[in-house]
């Protein structure tokens, strides 16, 4: 994986394909392996590149001093496309991802983006989503969050439905979330940067930012599942109520990790909004 030196600490990430650029921002607890089943179907037609964020299953922890609040990540971000020189880019984001991509349409970030894909992910005052108060409150006691991490390292415990189990309907490899769970738990830097992260998300930060969404008048996807379990099919509305030019596509047969779920769908509809040329991408579109 190429690496990148930011203010904040090194950034790996991957990157395949030539053309448009899609940079595709993972939630938390995972990487930028949520992508894997999507990007090789983006990839024929546009350049993806995807970043591995300090958001708990990273392998370089950041500086000891990096802002890793919400805005700070979305900052990181920012700067992220301002070292690659990229224009124009179709920013999508899922989970936490998509929390921090909000952020970064209503700061300094707003001007390398020229359309921004939302899949399942906080806003408003979900944020977090109710069902993961046990996470963020784990991270505020001395020791709590690796406490309560240390079931992960058992296989089986990670499909429980509060652990992985529930953002998927289909099965991830044990090694892809290997990558995801045991990070945090192996690297004491990693755990940090995993706590300050927690620490900052709070309610208040997605509903000061969401009277500034309306600022972006770029084109806005929203892609939602409509069975999903943790974030509520009623924000998909209300998203595409604040942006002034945004439509939602709804998914079945999918939960969170859409990417992961309905791969050849999501492709199909972020093709077509990034401008992406391809009878492939249109016709997968019209079925």
């Amino acid at each position: 994986m190429p690496e990148i030196q930011l203010s904040q600490g090194v950034v790996r990430y991957r990157e395949q394909g030539t053309g448009t650029p899609i940079v595709l921002i993972h939630g938390l607890l995972v990487n930028g392996n949520v992508w894997d089943r999507l990007v090789p179907l983006l990839a024929r037609q546009g350049r993806c590149i995807v970043p591995d964020l300090p958001l708990g299953s990273h392998s370089l922890p950041m500086n000891k001093d990096a802002d890793l609040s919400p805005s700070g990540i979305a900052r990181l971000i920012a700067e992220f496309m301002d070292r690659l020189e990229l224009e124009d880019v179709t920013l999508v984001g899922n989970d936490t991802g998509g929390a921090l991509c909000q952020l970064v349409v209503t700061g300094r970030g707003a001007a390398r983006v020229g359309k921004l894909v939302l899949t399942p992910c906080d806003a408003f005052e979900d944020f977090p989503p109710k069902a993961f108060a046990l996470l963020f409150r784990a991270a505020k006691l001395p020791g709590g969050l690796a406490a309560l991490l240390q079931p992960m390292r058992i296989r089986r415990v990670r499909r429980l439905p509060l652990a992985y189990g529930w953002l998927t309907r289909r099965p991830v490899p044990d090694a892809v979330v290997d990558g995801w769970a045991l990070r945090a738990l192996r690297d004491r830097g990693v755990m940090r940067d995993v706590r300050k992260v927690l620490a900052g998300i709070a309610p208040s930060v997605l509903l000061d930012n969401a009277p500034k969404l309306s600022s972006f008048e770029k084109p806005v996807l929203i892609v939602w599942a409509r069975e999903d379990h943790f974030f509520r099919p009623a924000n998909a509305d209300r998203l595409a109520a604040v942006f002034p030019d945004a439509r939602v596509e709804w998914l079945s047969d999918s939960y969170t990790f859409v990417s992961w779920d309905q791969p050849e769908r999501v492709a199909a509809l972020v093709g077509a909004f990034a401008g992406v040329p391809g009878a492939q991408l249109a016709g997968s579109v019209a079925a």
